[in-house]
């Protein structure tokens, strides 16, 4: 039997170490970036994207999420709902599962417990802001390599095969055969056979994936899409809190249009960064323990459903990230929070006068609410206005915003509990199929997805 997964980031990387442990089948990964060895990004070294036709952040061994930021967060409902494909033991297991194959990866998982918690739930409470607290532990980025490549020698040791540079680019459901296209000059393609696939082709993958579902007849629907902003404060304006939690929780409704939005990504003494997506840019933001800044950054994010004629959420977030991209010339926008409630542009010159200095340089001064719609623009400053409540200078004149923030897991991949779709050998996982949201509920659901082709290879 022959199992064959696209992309390897967390849900490729551990339902291939589930089905290979075991011993029932041949498991081949297929990723169009590069090996973790081989990953580095000019932006983050020397601030200076130069626009790599594949981009090292987004793609690669490992993910984006592993190779960039490293938090992991143990909750069951935080980065996705496992409640939607077990019960609430069976997720607390599965959790314990994921931890234990980190520690069997050289990565050290203690959980903390924090008696302020308490405290700031009380306080958020107060401001009409609710407090999530969660299971953490934050790797950071320059740890991560070394647990990738734990991993990948681990699939290999169990006779696991990669196939790096090559990206998934058709399948045939009828002769169980996957397309593949060499990434060198010579744009090489070749078939693989395969008795099971799973795709787990990350967010970057997701368009690919709606194009290649809709093509082949795998049922699909639209989640809810985050689209948002990219918040960067002293680090000492957020201490308080990220001493609690590293990456804290908190969810707002907005009062004029009762909108969720939520934070996410914190990252202490971080750094912003920029994501390139060819056709558009957006802000993302790391974390590295050996690597501080005076900042902490964080997403502001809200949610939006939308319906008849236009249910297709990843074609409206595309279609702010590109109007933003053109108004900040191939660049993110960034604007200080005065000049945001003022409607009016930042320049640079104001921005320097800033107490906040930009971590990202990369950047254009200009006015967000020229490609974010009013209605999002307004619910980010009154979530900022009720998040100051509970984080005291987190709205300052001269906090920085960046734009757009947008999590593109829009397009959901209808499956059953067990992450199969309406083709019977046909398996999705991960960010890209909408199914996680997170490092965390990526790994879960590729181990759901992995647990179910071995049970069906033993007959079960």
């Amino acid at each position: 039997m022959r199992v064959v997964i696209v992309g390897a980031g967390p849900a490729g990387l551990f339902a291939a170490l589930e089905i290979l442990k075991s011993g029932k089948a041949e498991v081949i990964l297929v990723e169009k970036g590069k090996d973790i060895r081989e990953r580095g990004c000019n932006l983050l070294n020397n601030g200076i994207c130069t626009k790599c036709e594949i981009c090292d952040i987004l793609c690669g061994v490992g993910g984006s999420g592993l190779f960039s930021d490293g938090k992991l967060n143990f909750s069951p409902i935080i980065g996705g709902n496992l409640y939607e494909f077990m019960g609430k033991e069976e997720a607390e297991e599965l959790l314990e599962y994921i931890a234990n194959m980190f520690r069997e990866n050289g990565v050290e998982i203690k959980f903390k417990e924090n008696g302020r918690i308490k405290e700031l739930r009380k306080r958020a409470m107060k401001a009409g802001v609710t407090f999530i607290p969660i299971n953490q532990v934050h790797l950071g980025s320059e740890n991560l390599p070394n647990f990738i490549e734990s991993v990948e020698n681990n699939i290999i040791r169990m006779n696991g095969k990669f196939l790096i540079n090559w990206e998934a680019i058709d399948v045939d459901p009828k002769e169980n055969k996957l397309r593949i296209r060499h990434r060198n000059e010579d744009r090489e393609e070749r078939e693989i056979d395969y008795d099971y696939l799973l795709i787990s082709p990350g967010r970057s993958g997701s368009d690919w994936l709606a194009q290649l579902c809709k093509k082949i007849g795998v049922e699909t629907k639209f989640n809810p899409i985050d689209i948002g902003v990219r918040v960067e404060t002293l680090s000492s304006v957020m201490e308080d809190v990220t001493s609690i939690n590293w990456d804290p929780k908190f969810h707002i409704r907005a009062p004029t249009y009762d909108d969720f939005v939520r934070t996410f990504c914190t990252n202490p003494n971080g750094y912003v960064m920029k994501e390139d997506y060819g056709e558009y840019v957006c802000v993302n933001g790391y974390s590295r323990k050996g690597k501080t800044s005076e900042n902490t950054n964080f997403a502001l994010l809200v949610q939006l459903n939308l319906t008849k004629p236009l249910e297709n959420t990843n074609e409206y977030g595309k279609s702010i990230a590109k109007l933003a991209t053109t108004i900040g010339g191939g660049k993110p926008l960034i604007q200080r929070l005065a000049d945001m409630r003022a409607s009016r542009r930042s320049t640079w010159e104001r921005i320097r006068r800033s107490v906040v200095k930009p971590t990202l340089q990369d950047v254009t001064p200009g006015d967000i609410s020229m490609a974010l719609p009013h209605r999002i623009i307004t619910d980010i400053l009154e979530a900022l206005d009720r998040l100051d409540k509970v984080i005291p200078g987190v709205a300052d004149d001269s906090t920085l915003v960046y734009a757009p923030e947008i999590k593109f897991y829009a397009m959901r991949v209808k499956t059953d509990r067990e992450l199969r779709t309406n083709i019977d050998n046909i398996y999705v996982a991960g960010d890209g199929a909408g199914v996680s949201r997170g490092i965390i509920g990526a790994c879960a659901t590729g181990l759901i997805a992995a647990r179910s082709i071995v049970n069906r290879i033993k007959g079960g």
